[in-house]
């Protein structure tokens, strides 16, 4: 499986940006979707996480700016990141969680997408 991570970029303080992750390859099925992200100097974080029935999870910090959504027909995840400030700047990784023919659930990352919010 392959995930290829993109609308990464740099805005202002305020402005919004769309992050969106295809997945490829080899599926069977995939459960979690999700963006992790990792600031300057610090350790990965959970951002938001999806559920293939729409269950969703999300950082505290997230504060009802960021919304996560997916299409598993396509097997995309996307984040909507609006009123973005300066620390929400770092690095964002989807994750996504993958189910085999055999129930072996594997876990995968995407190469990251930087994203920078000045102020």
């Amino acid at each position: 499986v392959q995930l290829q991570a993109s609308g990464g970029g740099l805005v202002q303080a305020g402005e919004s940006l769309r992050l969106s992750c295809a997945a490829s390859g080899m599926i069977f099925k995939i459960n979690t979707m999700g963006w992790y992200r990792r600031p300057l100097g610090k350790q990965r974080e959970l951002v938001a996480a999806m559920t293939t029935d729409g269950g969703t999870d999300y950082a505290d910090f997230v504060r009802g700016r960021f919304t996560i959504s997916r299409d598993n027909a396509k097997n995309t995840v996307h984040l909507q990141m609006n009123s973005l400030e300066p620390e929400d700047t770092g690095v964002y990784y989807c994750k996504v969680e993958h189910l085999d023919l055999l129930g072996i659930v594997t876990i995968y990352w995407g190469r990251g997408t930087l994203v920078t919010v000045s102020s």
